[in-house]
Formats: C-alpha cells, sequence, structure tokens
C-alpha cells in the first residue's frame, strides 16, 4: 500500500503552486531581462566596433546572465502550468534542462574570450578608450537599476538567485570601466585582455555552479542543504515507526524537493496517525513537502525499535 501526498491532477496543481511561489516575481523578471538582455546587445556592439575585448567579455556575461533571468522568468511562468496526464510533474524540469545547455554556452564564451585575449598580448589592438568609458559607465547604470528593481519585487528564491547575477554584471561593467579609464588617459592596450580575463573568470565560476547544480539535479542527487541523516532520524523518532528504509531524496526543480520511503510500523492501525505526523515534521522540519511514503507491518524489533536501515 503506496500513500502519496498528490492523490489528483488537481492537488498535484495545487502542490506545485505551493512550492514555486505561484509565479511570483515574474513582471520583476521580465523587465531585469529586457533591461539586461538589450544593453548586452548594444554593449556587444560598442565591444565590436571600439574594438574591446574587455567590453566584448562583458557583454557576452550580460547575455548569460540574461539567459539566467530567462530561466527564472520561465520557472515563474511555469510554475503556473498545471500537471498533466503525460506530464505529471508539470513541466517544471525544463528549466534544469535549460540550465545546462546555458552552462556549456557561457564554458564556450569562456574559452572564445581566452583565446583572443591570448592572441591579443602577441598582437595588441588598438582600443578606443573613450567609447569603452561611455558605454561601461551606462552599462553600470543598467546593472544598478535593474538590482534596485529585482531588490524591490517579491523576494522569491529566483529573484535572489537573478540578483546575484546582477551583481556579477556590476563587477563586469567595473572592470569594462576601468579598462576604458587605463587606455583613454595612458594608452596601456594590454589592460584590456587582462581585464576581459577576469571578467571572464567571473563567468567560469558562475558557469561552473550552474553545471554543478543542473547535473546533481539530473542525477537526483540528494539536496545540499538537506541531511539525510536528519531526515531518517526524525522520521525513525515518530511514535509507532520501527525503522525507514528506502529513503530517497532529490530535487524535481527549484524548491520544489521530493521523498519518498518505506515506513516499517508496529500497527498498520496507526498509519493515518503516523503520516500525518511524517508529512508536518518533513514540511516544517526540512522543507520537503512532496512525500510519498510506504507502510510495511514491522518484525518484532523489541532490541532496536528506532532502528535506522538506508538503502539509497
Amino acid at each position: 500500500m503506496e500513500t502519496h501526498n498528490d492523490l489528483s491532477l488537481d492537488r498535484g496543481t495545487d502542490h506545485a503552486h505551493h512550492h514555486l511561489g505561484h509565479g511570483g516575481g515574474h513582471t520583476h523578471l521580465t523587465g531585469a531581462l529586457m533591461f539586461t538582455l538589450s544593453f548586452a546587445l548594444v554593449e556587444a556592439v560598442a565591444g565590436y566596433f571600439s574594438g574591446s575585448l574587455a567590453l566584448l567579455s562583458d557583454a557576452g556575461h550580460m547575455l548569460t546572465d540574461s539567459t539566467a533571468l530567462g530561466l527564472a522568468a520561465l520557472t515563474a511562468w511555469l510554475a503556473r502550468r498545471p500537471p498533466s496526464k503525460r506530464h505529471t510533474y508539470g513541466l517544471v524540469r525544463l528549466e534544469i534542462i535549460a540550465a545546462l545547455a546555458n552552462a556549456l554556452l557561457m564554458f564556450g564564451l569562456v574559452g572564445f574570450i581566452g583565446v583572443e585575449a591570448v592572441n591579443r598580448f602577441a598582437q595588441p589592438h588598438t582600443v578606443q578608450g573613450g567609447t569603452v568609458t561611455v558605454v561601461a559607465i551606462v552599462g553600470l547604470l543598467v546593472n544598478i537599476g535593474v538590482a534596485w528593481q529585482l531588490s524591490h519585487g517579491e523576494k522569491t528564491l529566483n529573484t535572489r538567485a537573478a540578483l546575484l547575477h546582477v551583481m556579477g554584471d556590476l563587477l563586469g561593467s567595473v572592470a569594462a570601466l576601468a579598462a576604458g579609464l587605463v587606455i583613454y588617459f595612458t594608452g596601456w592596450m594590454p589592460i584590456d585582455p587582462i581585464l576581459s580575463l577576469v571578467v571572464s573568470g567571473l563567468i567560469l565560476v558562475s558557469a561552473w555552479r550552474l553545471l554543478a547544480e543542473a547535473l546533481n539535479v539530473l542525477l537526483e542527487a540528494v539536496p545540499a542543504h538537506i541531511d539525510i541523516e536528519a531526515v531518517a532520524h526524525d522520521l525513525a523518532t515518530i511514535a509507532g515507526v520501527a525503522e525507514v528504509h528506502d529513503l530517497h531524496i532529490w530535487t524535481l526543480s527549484s524548491g520544489k524537493i521530493a521523498l519518498s520511503a518505506h515506513l516499517d510500523v508496529e500497527n498498520l492501525a496507526d498509519w493515518p496517525r503516523v503520516l500525518a505526523e511524517s508529512r508536518q515534521c518533513l514540511n516544517t522540519r526540512h522543507g520537503i513537502g512532496h512525500v510519498t511514503l510506504q507502510p510495511e507491518l514491522a518484525h518484532d524489533r523489541q532490541d532496536q525499535p528506532f532502528h535506522i536501515l538506508h538503502q539509497v
């Protein structure tokens, strides 16, 4: 006998809304996306005509962060899409697939900037420092505006993650501004590829984290902030539970964690109470709301009434 949290598609819809924030922050994310993407294109054109690799790398950084903002906005929109008979979890996993593709794109961008920077050390290019400075200042103002917009929106997981990406853009704009000022006042061209590598480092860190998170979700790893031993212990200490086994915890999408486990109970008549207490415990102590628990009649274990067995 297997007992699920979601007994119908309607209840599954309510559950998805609960975990993904009812599509909260969608308007702020969309506005931030439009500002960031638009200026990334402007910066890319300006970087090409001014000959600045630092400006081009910052444009690439803003472009990848635009993708991150787009993923956040997409997630907020997908949160309102109900599960179907074919996609019983809805379409939330599209976020993970898109994140993986975004990470690979970022690695490609870092490789391109790195090769171009090395070439420019060997053969310096003339860079229009004045143009770079003006565009970098505008980019800095755009990033400040986007950060302000996100910080004053709804405080969801998506908007907080998007805000971190925008703060990285701020650093990239500062690097491009520094390159423009140095070239304008001193004419020292190597500063451009040097600072482009600094921005590439920022992109590389973001790409690595994004790739690791996406792969962990696809491999159905236990979320980093969840202590599986603590979860098993809390379930095992519920009155009437003799053993916890076949415990699995994984991420469906951002903010939506699922759990399945077998609970050996002393008396099947206690199962309604055990189920209710288990769900309450998992939700309040560990933030796990999508739960599938299967009761089984325990063997006689008087010597170890709360034995915990993991088969993960």
